[in-house]
C-alpha cells in the first residue's frame, strides 16, 4: 500500500464524491488544485451513461471546475470500446438520446425500434425511460442475442434521495425474461486500465475515489490499485461492515482526504 502523499493519478467518481446534483462539495476545488500543484493528474470516471462528456464539461463549468473531454472516462466509452470489437449487425440502444448519439457517432449500427436482425441489446441509465423500451427489450431477449449493460448501479443519487439507475432497469428485465447482461462499467477494471494507458502512470501511482463500494471501490480492487471510500454519497459505514469489498482508506468526504494529504505531505 502506497501512502496518499505518493499518489499522482487520482481517478474520481463524480456524483456523491465531488458533487451532488448542482451542489459542489466543500474541498473539491481545493483538492483538484492540489493535484495540479504537485504535478499530478486527475480523471473523472463515471458510470452515468445518460449524457455525453460535453454535458459533464458544461456542468462542471457551472460548478466552477474547468475541464475538457480528455479529463473524463465514462462507462459509455468502455461500452463503445467493447461493442466495436463484436461486429454486431444491429444494436438496439436502450437509453437517452445522448447515449444513442454517442454510440451512433462512434460508428456503431444503432436502432431504437424493433427490426429484423437485431443481434445485441445495449442498456444504459435512461432518464427518458418508456414502457415501450422495456417491452421491446423483453421481445428482443426472447432470442439468443448479445445482452450488454453500461453499468450495474442500482440507483443514482439526487438532492432528494435516489432514483433508479441502469442496474435497476436490468433487474426489471431479469424478472421478466430470466436473462442478465454483461456489465461493462465499474466495477469492471476496464476504465482504470484505460486511464493508466492514457496517462502513462503505474498502478502504484493511482488512487480510485468514490462513494460506492460495489462499483467505485470494487473497480479499484479489481484493477489492483488503492481505493478510497467516501461517505458523502450513497455508501455508508453500515455498507462497509457487510460488504466483502474493502477499500484501502475510508474518509468522510473529499475535504478530509485533502486535509490528510496536506498534513502528511
Amino acid at each position: 500500500m502506497s501512502e496518499l502523499k505518493n499518489k499522482r493519478l487520482f481517478l474520481l467518481d463524480m456524483d456523491g464524491t465531488i458533487y451532488l446534483d448542482d451542489h459542489l462539495f466543500d474541498g473539491a476545488l481545493d483538492f483538484l488544485a492540489h493535484v495540479k500543484k504537485i504535478g499530478g493528474r486527475y480523471l473523472f470516471l463515471t458510470n452515468n451513461s445518460s449524457k455525453g462528456i460535453d454535458k459533464y464539461v458544461e456542468k462542471l463549468a457551472r460548478l466552477g471546475i474547468e475541464s475538457c473531454a480528455d479529463d473524463f472516462l465514462t462507462s459509455t466509452d468502455a461500452t463503445i470500446f467493447y461493442l466495436k470489437k463484436k461486429n454486431h449487425k444491429k444494436i438496439y440502444a436502450f437509453g437517452t438520446a445522448s447515449f444513442k448519439k454517442q454510440l451512433s457517432d462512434a460508428g456503431l449500427p444503432i436502432v431504437d425500434t424493433l427490426e429484423d436482425g437485431i443481434d445485441c441489446l445495449c442498456v444504459s441509465n435512461d432518464w427518458e425511460l418508456t414502457f415501450k423500451k422495456l417491452e421491446d427489450s423483453c421481445i428482443i431477449l426472447r432470442d439468443d442475442v448479445d445482452y450488454i449493460a453500461t453499468n450495474p448501479d442500482w440507483v443514482c443519487p439526487t438532492w432528494y434521495g435516489s432514483v433508479p439507475d441502469c442496474g435497476s432497469f436490468c433487474e426489471m428485465l431479469y424478472r421478466a425474461t430470466g436473462k442478465r447482461p454483461k456489465f461493462i462499467g465499474k466495477p469492471q477494471p476496464d476504465m482504470v486500465y484505460l486511464a493508466l494507458e492514457r496517462t502513462g502512470y503505474g498502478k502504484e501511482d493511482a488512487l480510485m475515489i468514490g462513494d460506492r463500494l460495489y462499483t467505485d471501490v470494487a473497480c479499484g480492487v479489481n484493477a489492483g490499485i488503492d481505493s478510497v471510500f467516501v461517505l458523502s454519497g450513497e455508501g455508508t459505514l453500515e455498507d462497509l461492515e457487510t460488504s466483502e469489498t474493502k477499500p484501502t482508506y475510508v474518509y468522510k468526504n473529499i475535504r478530509e482526504i485533502l486535509n490528510d494529504i496536506e498534513k502528511n505531505g
